[in-house]
């Protein structure tokens, strides 16, 4: 408990250095245009930080952070060490004003010292079998994609708002809000799929089935997943007209899922047994295979009061598995407030956690400001170039606002996934939707007092080093930022505000002109960018050796 609790500490601390690290990202053009003083502009984006925890429902990026690993060679130790990793890299690129990635040095370092200890345990193993590498690749594209849409998606917000045609301007704006609209309709649907099929655990046990093809048990709950899945798949549509209650009671009402409150009460059982742990270390060594096959002797006897809830009574039916389990008076206590099980309430939340219609009307909302702004600047009064650098000044203040946001429901959720990562290595929850609600809230509060402390070497770098940037190109850059993190935290993958922002930047500065960026800057940077996941990897495996 004591590691766990540590792990919690540490990770927090590295989201508070990664709030200062990073609050160069959301202050740095709004400083260097001199919009805001460097202390107005760490409250400023502290506060959008903070604020992103009531906007950012479905943690999708913390759930990709904490499933980097296989479940196997996740363990205490290696999550401590790849944090220990994370923190030196951070703090040494603060150090010499290097904007790197916080969520890279995290990757890489919970990566490298699971594969220390995959090495340290069993040898050379295929690098697919200790990570999860659609997970790793997916992250490493984004290297590359995240500051390239970024780039792309400020040039053409520069060139749009450029452009001397107001009626012509503002027909792509709602042209460009209607697509972006849509976009993100689509996200929710997917999503709420995604969480769907979550729920009955579809994905799970397609895995196993693929690594036991001959179990019978595990095709029998696949088939039956897939069967509640499809049964519920319909009643979906109706989620964004009529809310969750209703599609929880039509699912309640026309599907039956008293196998999904059985295994809710198996995996109560099996976190009490610690069984996830009794597996790995029967993996690692065979010696502990006899407390494994006693845990699974035990569970078959409980499946028998599990089948039999609704006739037997939920609370009686516990006090009888405490019994099978062996567990003490103190556990069995703790065990029957577990217990307590509601379904439909679990799948509302689920359902909830995909409703994205919040952040669409923010940004739609952000789009029409802007809008109404530029008609009252340019067709009420009469245009004039110190009234149009006012108008600017005061936009970017909306656009630093929204790119702050998903700078905090970015970020935060990686340390979040951490956190997650070390409550299912220790036995805590099951899964990491059971994450407890002071967890988020946690993580933002750090996030957001870390960038209160500012991070001013790195505003040197991202303000003026790279190109100068006037309120306008401020605008472009925050807005494209802001987008682009909305975007792939709608998709779950964890890519790095530093990089979205640099290239923002750079997107900027090349629609005036190409020699505008300085590229020999850009270059350091992106050698940076390169570097931070292989040297982060190196330096957890060392750390590995050393905790272990």
């Amino acid at each position: 408990m004591t590691l766990v609790v540590l792990i919690i500490v540490l990770a927090l601390i590295f989201d508070y250095i990664n709030g200062f690290h990073d609050a160069a990202n959301s202050i740095a053009t709004i400083v260097s245009t001199k919009v805001l003083t460097p202390f107005q502009a760490v409250l400023w984006a502290a506060m959008f930080n903070f604020a992103a925890f009531f906007l950012f429902k479905d943690h999708a990026v913390a759930n990709t952070i904490s499933k980097t690993v296989v479940n196997n060679f996740i363990s205490l130790e290696v999550i401590l060490a790849g944090l220990l990793a994370a923190i030196f890299w951070n703090l040494l690129t603060w150090w010499y004003g290097i904007p790197s990635s916080s969520s890279h040095t995290l990757i890489g370092g919970f990566a490298g010292a699971a594969l220390m200890h995959a090495f340290a345990e069993k040898g050379f193993m295929p690098l697919s079998d200790v990570v999860a590498s659609d997970k790793i690749m997916k992250t490493v594209y984004f290297i590359v994609l995240a500051p390239v849409m970024g780039m792309v998606i400020s040039a053409y917000i520069t060139l749009v708002t450029i452009k001397k045609n107001y009626w012509g301007r503002l027909s792509i704006m709602i042209l460009s809000s209607i697509a972006l609209f849509f976009m993100f309709h689509f996200f929710m649907n997917e999503k709420l799929e995604t969480n769907l099929s979550k729920f009955y655990r579809v994905d799970y046990y397609k895995k196993a089935v693929a690594k036991n093809p001959d179990d019978a048990h595990l095709k029998e709950n696949y088939a039956l997943a897939k069967e509640h899945f499809e049964a519920s798949l319909p009643f979906l549509s109706e989620y964004k007209s009529k809310g969750g209650d209703y599609v929880v009671s039509q699912v309640l009402a026309n599907v039956d899922i008293s196998d999904v409150k059985v295994n809710k009460q198996r995996e109560i059982a099996e976190r009490f047994l610690r069984y996830e742990q009794l597996k790995k270390d029967a993996y690692f060594n065979p010696e502990a295979l006899p407390l494994l096959e006693e845990a699974n002797r035990k569970l078959e006897l409980a499946s028998v009061y599990f089948e039999n809830m609704d006739s037997i009574g939920q609370r009686e039916t516990a006090l009888k598995v405490a019994v099978v389990l062996g567990l003490g008076d103190a556990m069995t206590d703790k065990f029957l407030e577990k217990y307590k099980i509601d379904v439909g309430a679990s799948l509302k939340k689920d359902l909830a956690k995909a409703d994205n219609r919040m952040l669409t009307n923010i940004m739609m909302t952000v789009f029409l400001v802007f809008a109404l702004v530029y008609y009252w600047v340019e067709k009420v009064r009469n245009p004039t170039a110190a009234r149009m650098q006012n108008m600017f000044k005061k936009l970017q203040l909306i656009s630093s606002a929204a790119f702050s946001l998903g700078h905090g429901g970015s970020d935060a959720q990686k340390v979040m996934g951490i956190i997650g990562a070390a409550m299912i290595a220790n036995g805590d929850i099951i899964d990491f939707k059971e994450i407890p609600n002071w967890v988020p809230l946690a993580c933002y509060a750090a996030i957001a007092l870390g960038t209160l402390s500012g991070g001013w070497k790195i505003v040197k770098t991202m303000g003026t080093k790279i190109t100068k940037v006037t309120p306008l190109e401020g605008v472009g850059a925050e807005t494209a930022g802001a987008i682009t993190l909305f975007l792939t935290a709608q998709m779950g993958i964890p890519v790095s505000t530093t990089h979205t922002i640099t290239g923002s930047i750079i997107g900027v500065g090349a629609t005036k002109r190409l020699s505008a960026v300085r590229w020999g800057v850009t270059r350091s940077l992106l050698f940076a960018w390169i570097v931070t996941i292989p040297v982060s990897a190196v330096v957890a495996g060392l750390i590995y050796l050393m905790v272990r």
